[in-house]
C-alpha cells in the first residue's frame, strides 16, 4: 500500500471511446448532445464529441482505489479542475505522488497530487485527495 511521502502512485492507461463515452451517458443519466450527437458536437465550442469530465475523474479514482484499497472507498476525497477536453480516440494515462502524510486518531491521513494527461502531456484533470489509511 502507499504510505511514504514521495511515494508514486500506480498509472493507469486508458483509451476513450465513443462506446465508452455513450455508455458513461447511459449509465450516467448524462445525455448531453455534446457527448453523443455528432451533429450538436461539431457546432460546439469543442467541434466535436468530447467526453464527459467525470468519465475522465474516474479513472482517477480507479488509480486511488488500487492505490489505497477500501480505504480509498470509505474515506476518499478528491479536489480537482478540468482542464482540457478529452474526444474519442484519445489516450490518456493518471497520475499522482504522496505529499504529506500525518497521524490522526483515525489512522494515517495521505494527501498526495493526482491528474489524468493525454499521451503528448497536456493535463486535463489536475488535482488534490486525501484518504484516511487506518493504522496497523
Amino acid at each position: 500500500m502507499v504510505s511514504s511521502v514521495g511515494q508514486i502512485l500506480p498509472e493507469l492507461s486508458r483509451s476513450v471511446t465513443q462506446d465508452m463515452i455513450g455508455g458513461y451517458a447511459a449509465v450516467s443519466g448524462d445525455s448531453n448532445p455534446v457527448h453523443v450527437d455528432p451533429e450538436f458536437a461539431a457546432g460546439s465550442s469543442f467541434g466535436r464529441i468530447v467526453a464527459h469530465g467525470m468519465l475522465t475523474l474516474a479513472f482517477v479514482s480507479d488509480m486511488l482505489a488500487q492505490a489505497f484499497g477500501r480505504s480509498w472507498l470509505e474515506s476518499g476525497r478528491l479536489k480537482v479542475r478540468f482542464r482540457a477536453p478529452v474526444y474519442p480516440g484519445d489516450d490518456v494515462t493518471t497520475f499522482g505522488q504522496v505529499t504529506d502524510v500525518t497521524d490522526e486518531d483515525a489512522g494515517h491521513r495521505i494527501r498526495c497530487t493526482v491528474g489524468c494527461r493525454k499521451l503528448d502531456g497536456q493535463e486535463v484533470v489536475t488535482g488534490e485527495a486525501s484518504v484516511v489509511v487506518q493504522h496497523g
